[in-house]
């Protein structure tokens, strides 16, 4: 049975752009892709969404409000299956988003993510954990927006896991590696230098965002998260311009070598 008590995670957030850049993304494949993860949207009513979580993890659904460029919405039925438990009686977990132009040439962007559980304490900690990550997405959109309205980019991620290793300790190394955590200051990703746009430590969420400096366009976040004696450290690069293609290819190599040395440095503390 399910309780009358909802999950929830509210934002809100003023972005750059019309109405309707802001819709293309927020509720299409390419556009989510571009500041999030790599993901598909059918784009009508009862159309299928799939958010693409790295090799062999995604969360499905289907779409549930279909109103350019105003509203979008979908569930998503598996959520507790993301962390690795069988469904027990979760009602869906429905995300709507409301697009509300303001002066200023911008828009106001309303986002509500809640579910009805069974009162099981895994619930809360995942609604926590799900708005203490997803949050700082938002800050990237809104990077996006201001930066590369319209363009659609190519994804690149790589990851690395360390087993007995606290998460916050290979977060350290990967500040240490980064050369610092001052947000405005230059940071170096491999080879990929940048201006370091956010930093979060614990027991905020682990994550940086990074905006790179030409001939490369795009952005690199860098993402720490664990559980059951593992932490692991991510990239995840959203490339634009005509050479994205193979900018991914080749810099996705250097990037998990950067990792792969975090690896080594981490587990010899």
């Amino acid at each position: 049975m399910t309780t009358d008590q909802p999950l929830r995670f509210e934002l809100e957030i003023e972005l750059p752009g019309t109405p309707e850049q802001v819709w293309d993304a927020i509720a299409t494949g390419p556009g989510i892709s571009s500041w999030f993860l790599p993901s598909d949207v059918v784009e009508h009513l009862g159309g299928h969404v799939e958010f693409h979580m790295g090799p062999g993890a995604s969360s499905e659904g289907e779409v549930t409000a279909w109103e350019p460029p105003q509203r979008f919405g979908y569930a998503e039925p598996g959520w507790a299956e993301l962390t690795g438990r069988e469904n027990t009686g979760q009602a869906p977990m429905v995300s709507e988003f409301v697009v509300e132009a303001v002066s200023g040439g911008s828009c106001v962007l309303r986002v509500v993510t809640s579910a009805f559980g069974t009162g099981a304490d895994w619930e809360d900690e995942f609604f926590e954990e799900m708005g203490r990550y997803w949050r700082p997405s938002f800050d990237t959109l809104r990077e996006y927006l201001t930066r590369f309205p319209g363009q659609h980019a190519t994804v690149v991620e790589r990851s690395t896991t360390v087993e007995g290793v606290d998460p916050a300790d290979l977060w350290t190394v990967l500040a240490a590696r980064l050369g610092s955590t001052t947000a405005g200051d230059r940071v170096d990703v491999a080879g990929a230098a940048g201006s370091l746009h956010r930093w979060l430590a614990p027991p905020d969420a682990m994550d940086a965002l990074v905006v790179l400096d030409p001939p490369l366009r795009g952005m690199v976040t860098l993402v720490g998260i664990g559980g059951d004696g593992q932490g692991i450290a991510v990239v995840r690069a959203h490339l634009f311009g005509e050479t994205a293609a193979t900018d991914a290819e080749s810099w996705g190599e250097r990037w998990q070598d950067w990792l792969d040395a975090l690896t080594a440095d981490a587990a010899q503390r």
